[in-house]
């Protein structure tokens, strides 16, 4: 036999064995292509890479153990962090035992995590779980930034050396003993945990349950058990991680964690496929290097951002597309606020259609006379809530009619802000005719987006529409990076050249119209054959298809509409704050805009609304520790007592009094007195 016959199946294998090094090494040949940097750099690069792996690995223990990305992974180690930190500090506790309390505490922390709050979603759709970790990152991080507190601290971020005084110059960087403690501790913690699963019983029951969790409770697994030690390990990586970066760059103790962190450890694992450890671990670190060097050769970290945001982008898209179990599917919206719908013999009923008719009068007029009432700051503040309203609206269609999960929508409220005010501004075109232009914009935009819809899927087009956001918000839409968006003051020129809007008073009345505007239009899509569709595409797509329905074209319809309505949001809110600023938070507002969404109920409109006043007027209005209640802790409890959403309690109520309506009047209603009707005992025969 031919000897190159014999080779070329060695050589087959041997591609296959180091196929999973081609992500890590296009990372550092990009990063050696276009962003050069001294050695001292790359040093730091991979100590940031490091640093960015154990994050990386805890959400991978957590993803192999619930199919859920951990959105908490970061603010599990936060508050052990701030109180090794703050015991360190402020108390003058030696550097090893604070380590030791921290490593206690964040292996009691995570535990707790799990066992008090994502337990209680074990039966829940993945989608609601999602939701949950964000709460969960939410009441974490108010918590860690109000520890200092207890010291009377007002440290903004600190750093904190290891007890070794040593220092050697690379190039230009000043490398530590708190650098070489990364080098060393990081790799040793991730070869340990590597070798937990794969070499322990503990790392086959870890598969086990991750895989087949009713099938492993049957042959005895404790999967519960197991899920709470993988939150518990999750949990003390999260805190190494940050404790060692408390060492190197600081801890941000009085302000947010931000989302560097967060991007990397999501491109790792999509360039590992949420499946493959090496490639994860070793992506990190590429991206970690590709970071600095970024940072090397840019003013601002932004640019960074936006370019682990296309790195996720690329390597979703060039995924291979394959059913994966434990994927959030489409059918994980049906609890999230569905609304029953009437019976026609229950809508007909004079009584309801009174109180109806009386419920939306009373409330027009409250509407109207509520600014009249108020002081110039909260009337900006409603007209505010009443653009975001529409951008809630924008998820109802496509999340929670369409099925199609965005954490993106901040996007095309950014696309819609640019061309609205350069539409005014630059054109002279009139503010109606410049908030469709920017709808259209952002419709465009939508179906840019949507076209990876049609290949991933679930929660790979959650993470894809999230570092979308990242990219626009941080970059590609940025004043400070292109000199053509528009800067300075936004004016409020006259409506249809009569009609003036610079005041509060007036801006109310704008927002308050096209809010109007936008419900009746959704409410009508959703009675039309568009509205049947989008519902069906989310309950079974290959259904719709059987049907003779093209489940691509629905999607993409569906991203049309949401985009439109977000970017006609976007063009009166950058005229409504007279400015346009991008200040590279796309992902918190993303996150914060579907948590709120969720919250509310994506299932109705008046989700929508509930959502937007829940989340916009807990912060405003509430006061002090209260206003947890509109972030974290208020997102947990509401999903632990609603898991349809606050619209969902209030339909709920609905339904239960149209119930007692209809035994009350002897009508028979499908989903409304079959019970009670049966139950009702029949009069007997009389002879």
């Amino acid at each position: 036999m031919d000897q190159g016959a014999l080779s070329l199946p060695r050589t087959q294998i041997l591609g296959k064995r180091v196929a999973w090094l081609a992500g890590p090494l296009l990372i550092l040949a990009v990063q050696l292509a276009f962003f050069g940097a001294p050695a001292g750099v790359l040093i730091n690069g991979a100590v940031l890479g490091l640093i960015t792996s154990l994050v990386a690995l805890g959400m991978f223990l957590v993803y192999r153990a619930n199919r859920v990305i951990n959105f908490a992974q970061g603010e599990l180690g936060l508050i052990p962090a701030v109180l090794a930190v703050m015991l360190i500090t402020e108390t003058g506790l030696p550097w090893l035992l604070a380590l030791v309390v921290g490593l206690v505490a964040s292996f009691a922390l995570g535990g707790a995590s799990e066992f008090l709050v994502i337990r209680r979603f074990f039966r829940a759709p993945r989608l609601v779980l999602t939701v949950a970790t964000l709460g969960l990152a939410q009441a974490l991080g108010f918590l860690a930034l109000w520890m200092p507190k207890w010291w009377d601290s007002k440290v903004v971020s600190q750093r904190i050396d290891v007890p070794i005084d040593a220092v050697w110059d690379v190039g230009p960087i000043r490398l530590s003993s708190d650098h070489l403690l990364v080098l060393v501790v990081a790799p040793l913690v991730l070869l340990g945990v590597g070798a937990l699963l794969r070499y322990t019983d503990l790392g086959i029951a870890v598969r086990a349950a991750a895989e087949r969790p009713d099938r492993a409770n049957s042959l005895g697994i404790p999967v519960k058990a197991i899920q709470t030690l993988v939150w518990a390990i999750a949990g003390t990586l999260a805190f190494l991680a940050l404790f060692l970066r408390a060492g190197v760059i600081g801890l941000p103790v009085a302000g947010s964690l931000g989302v560097g962190l967060l991007l990397r450890a999501l491109a790792a694992l999509v360039i590992g496929r949420l499946e493959h450890l090496p490639t994860v671990l070793c992506s990190s670190i590429a991206l970690g290097i590709l970071h600095m060097g970024v940072d090397w050769n840019q003013s601002s970290s932004l640019v960074g951002d936006a370019l682990m945001a296309a790195v996720i982008i690329v390597a979703l898209i060039l995924r291979k597309v394959r059913p994966e179990r434990g994927e959030l599917e489409l059918g994980a919206f049906r609890a999230i606020g569905e609304v029953r719908r009437l019976p026609d013999v229950l809508r007909r009923l004079p009584e309801v259609r009174i109180a109806r008719w009386s419920a939306l009068l009373a409330l027009g007029a409250f509407l109207l006379t509520l600014p009249h009432h108020l002081g110039t700051e909260h009337v900006l503040r409603l007209s505010f809530l009443y653009l975001m309203t529409m951008v809630l609206v924008s998820l109802v269609v496509l999340t929670g009619w369409a099925g199609q999960i965005s954490l993106g929508q901040i996007a095309f409220v950014a696309v819609g802000s640019v061309a609205g005010a350069h539409a005014t501004q630059q054109w002279g075109a009139d503010i109606i005719l410049a908030t469709l232009l920017a709808g259209c914009c952002g419709l465009v935009a939508a179906l840019v987006v949507g076209f990876p819809a049609l290949r991933v899927r679930g929660m790979y087009l959650a993470v894809t529409t999230l570092a979308f956001a990242v990219a626009v918000t941080a970059y590609l839409l940025n004043p400070r990076f292109f000199d053509w968006l528009p800067s300075g003051r936004i004016e409020r020129h006259p409506i249809l050249g009569r009609i003036g809007w610079e005041s509060s008073f007036a801006m109310y009345h704008v927002s308050l119209v096209a809010m109007t505007l936008t419900f009746i239009a959704v409410a009508g899509i959703r009675r039309s054959r568009t509205g049947r569709v989008l519902i069906a595409l989310r309950e079974n797509e290959a259904a719709l298809e059987a049907f003779g329905v093209s489940a691509r074209r629905a999607k993409l319809m569906a991203f049309g509409i949401s985009g439109f309505i977000a970017a006609a949001s976007g063009s009166l809110s950058v005229h409504h704050q007279q400015a346009l600023v991008m200040d590279g938070r796309g992902a918190e507002g993303s996150l914060s805009i579907f948590v709120s969404g969720v919250a509310g109920g994506l299932g109705s409109l008046l989700g929508a609304a509930v959502g937007a006043l829940w989340y916009w007027g807990g912060i405003w209005w509430l006061p002090g520790t209260w206003r947890l209640l509109a972030t974290g802790g208020g997102v947990l409890l509401v999903l632990l007592i609603l898991p349809g959403g606050l619209a969902g309690g209030i339909y709920q109520l609905r339904d239960a009094a149209l119930s007692r309506l209809a035994v009350h009047r002897g009508i028979e209603a499908p989903g409304f007195t079959e019970d009670r009707l049966d139950a009702v005992p029949e009069p007997e025969a009389t002879t």
